[in-house]
């Protein structure tokens, strides 16, 4: 395992015996935060052009995204199994049958050896989450959480709360399907100790998998409307970005370094970063990938605590 907690590879090894790769597809579903039927304007800080890749057409069926998704991975590793990622806006938020047809379509493309569905906890029926334990292939559920405060959700319109993401990991672990819980630092009224709340009450959930990365501004988001889109300046450990004040990344890798003494070694951390494309991001614009920051981290940690063992 890693030195520090448990990584999502040291999780899916576990689960399959090769590398495996996640493949985004787009089925071209909405989202009920958009549409009208749970709100309006969607969640305050998202834009799905920030991280479904160039690959997902939605135009394509789900089997031609999934080969353009191998392609696209196949040149660098070509031993590589894959799991399709269901991450745009809310594929669940449709008839079940509609939405099992995709899943199979999935599954049946060489190589692909599961699913990994990404909604919201309020979009998880009831029929649906049965039909999907009953398949014959590996599933797990990625719940965006976002926080357990609701005064915070309420103020980037997320319109669900946190006793949704409570009751849906509970179903959804009680039938046996691996869950994973999405969380954003930084998010608009909220202090890292808020922040550190929200990963404690999510670990005495039944959950699998952490995913956890810094609130980004991006362009045509309403957050973007808040601000007046200038370089960002930095004082002191935070930076000023218009009305919203944002993480340094020295406060972020401080953050993470308490995140891993919470985290115990039956929860898997995902990923600790985003990097939306620079043409999207107004802030911050820290430049790193996921696998860049981690290794900042790992310094960190070994100077916090050397050879310090982890909680089991």
């Amino acid at each position: 395992m890693g030195q520090y907690y448990t990584t999502y590879a040291e999780f899916l090894a576990k689960h399959f015996p090769w590398k495996m790769q996640k493949l985004s597809v787009d089925i071209g579903a909405t989202c009920p935060n958009r549409d009208g039927r749970i709100g309006r304007g969607g969640c305050a800080y998202c834009t799905n052009a920030s991280f479904v890749p160039a690959y997902c057409d939605p135009s394509d069926s789900v089997a031609e995204q999934l080969r353009k998704g191998k392609d696209f991975f196949g040149r660098k590793y070509s031993d590589m199994h894959y799991l399709a990622y269901f991450q745009a806006h809310t594929s669940t938020d449709q008839p079940v049958d509609q939405f099992l047809a995709c899943v199979r379509e999935a599954v049946a493309v060489d190589g692909v050896e599961g699913v990994v569905i990404g909604t919201r906890p309020d979009c998880m029926p009831q029929p649906l989450l049965e039909a999907l334990a009953g398949l014959d292939t590996w599933v797990m559920i990625e719940y965006g959480a976002e926080s357990a405060n609701d005064a915070t959700l309420a103020r980037v319109n997320r319109c669900h709360t946190w006793a949704d993401t409570v009751d849906a990991v509970q179903r959804t672990a009680a039938l046996g399907i691996p869950v994973g819980l999405h969380l954003i630092a930084g998010l608009p009224g909220e202090t890292l100790d808020d922040a550190l709340t929200t990963v404690g009450l999510a670990c005495q959930l039944p959950i699998s998998v952490l995913k956890l990365h810094q609130l980004q501004i991006l362009r045509g988001t309403p957050l973007a409307l808040m601000e007046s889109e200038p370089s960002p300046q930095e004082h002191g450990s935070r930076l000023e970005t218009g009305s919203i004040s944002q993480l340094s990344l020295d406060d972020y890798l401080r953050f993470c370094a308490q995140v891993t003494r919470i985290v115990p070694r039956t929860i898997a951390i995902d990923r600790w970063v985003s990097s939306a494309p620079s043409s999207l991001l107004i802030s911050p614009r820290w430049s790193l990938k996921n696998y860049q920051f981690t290794h900042l981290l790992q310094s960190l940690l070994s100077t916090l605590a050397p050879g310090r063992p982890r909680q089991p």
